[in-house]
């Protein structure tokens, strides 16, 4: 992996981390400028109510924002 590639990878961590979703079962990985996310992500406990397309359109748009990002491609299952 290319250090460019850890940064960001590293950088869209922290971005999810700023979220009140769980993505421990969520695989991040980044090359080139497009980002994969793949895996599993849930709401936590604490946030019920909270709407996962809405927190994952949030992210998407955090992202985009940063230097670098070229694409943003989303393969995860949505449990509550």
């Amino acid at each position: 992996m290319a250090s460019g590639d850890a940064e960001m990878t590293k950088m869209v961590r922290s971005q999810i981390a700023r979220r009140s979703i769980d993505a421990s079962m969520l695989n991040v990985r980044c090359s080139h400028g497009i980002i994969y996310l793949v895996g599993v992500i849930r709401v936590l406990r604490t946030h019920a109510d909270m709407d996962l397309a809405k927190e994952m359109e949030l992210i998407s748009t955090a992202l985009r924002s940063k230097p670098g990002v070229r694409e943003i491609v989303w393969d995860v299952t949505q449990r509550s």
